[in-house]
């Protein structure tokens, strides 16, 4: 049958042990005994009944069971953590806590200037910025431990309302000493000599540069991806290949070292702002949801739409 609750206390020691790696660690992170640490372990494992960390000396690593069960751990305990800065908001009448997650290129590119448009009246007194994958994005607002999500296109999660969508081009990235610096764009056929800097993402910008090198008849010589576009940017400034990004990213960070060019071929980055569905936004939520839409509308090639557009 399965279990009706978990022990608070033993998820929070399963979670500290997992994220920093040694019972003494997360012992000191918690500020109890290691030998109380290890009890709560223990019975964790025993009300699970099967365990959640190998054991080898001071040495420990997650078991497969372990790994599975974190992720769900860290959720519930953020949810609880919600709960309770809910709870002393209502108590002492405060403006609230307002909790962002956002997809990196926004999260530092368009959050940081909206939150500085919010008005001093009725500001919330903690905000909460999560920078995360789409994915995660989506399953913070399901799980409400995000109020209102910044998310890169597509998905498709019933429990989401989408307010609004955004495009923006992506734009080439190079290291301002490269010869290309001097091109006032570059053409696809440019990436037949160069490597390429991209996402590692195959659901969202890698398949739409693909299908644009393809239409072209034009394969890199080589290809570096990673999970965010600020790596990107560093490849790039090492010179180490023709980075494509979101134009957005540019918008929040230093660009020493590195020119920007438009592309000859359009490969469009898809955004989407999103909260619960059926679940009342606070005040400053939804002064967010403005503030983002007014940051938004003044990026160049920025295109706001309605409903859903073919990814296509």
């Amino acid at each position: 049958m399965p279990l009706d609750y978990l022990d608070a206390r033993q998820l929070e020691a399963f979670v500290a042990v997992m994220s920093i790696g040694s019972m003494t660690g997360a012992a000191q992170a918690l500020r109890k005994s290691q030998p109380v640490v290890t009890r709560l372990i223990q019975d964790l494992e025993s009300e699970l009944g099967f365990p959640v960390l190998h054991r080898n000396g001071p040495r420990i690593a997650p078991t497969e069971e372990g790994s599975a069960l974190f992720v769900q751990a860290e959720l519930f305990l953020s949810g609880l953590k919600t709960i309770s800065e809910t709870a002393y908001d209502i108590a002492n009448d405060q403006a609230g806590t307002v909790r962002l997650a956002a997809v990196p290129a926004l999260a530092a590119g368009i959050a940081p200037l909206a939150l500085a448009d919010l008005p001093d009246r009725g500001f919330p007194l903690d905000i909460h910025l999560s920078s995360t994958t789409s994915e995660n994005v989506v399953q913070a607002i399901v799980a409400r431990t995000a109020e209102v999500g910044i998310a890169s296109l597509p998905f498709d999660n019933p429990g989401v309302d989408i307010h609004w969508i955004g495009e923006v081009s992506y734009v080439a990235v190079i290291a301002s000493d490269d010869p290309l610096a001097k091109r006032h764009v570059i053409t696809a056929s440019d990436f037949r000599e160069r490597r390429l800097l991209t996402s590692a993402n195959p659901y969202r910008l890698r398949r739409r540069i693909d299908q644009a090198l393809n239409h072209h008849d034009v394969e890199p010589v080589g290809i570096i991806d990673s999970n965010t576009s600020y790596v990107s940017l560093a490849l790039a400034r090492s010179g180490l290949g023709i980075g494509i990004v979101e134009s957005v990213t540019l918008t929040g960070l230093p660009i020493e070292g590195l020119t920007v060019r438009p592309l000859d071929f359009h490969v469009p980055f898809y955004w989407g702002v999103i909260t619960a569905t059926g679940v009342p936004l606070s005040t400053p939520a939804q002064s967010l949801i403005v503030a983002i839409e007014r940051r938004s509308e003044a990026l160049p090639t920025f295109r706001k739409h309605d409903v859903m557009p073919s990814l296509d």
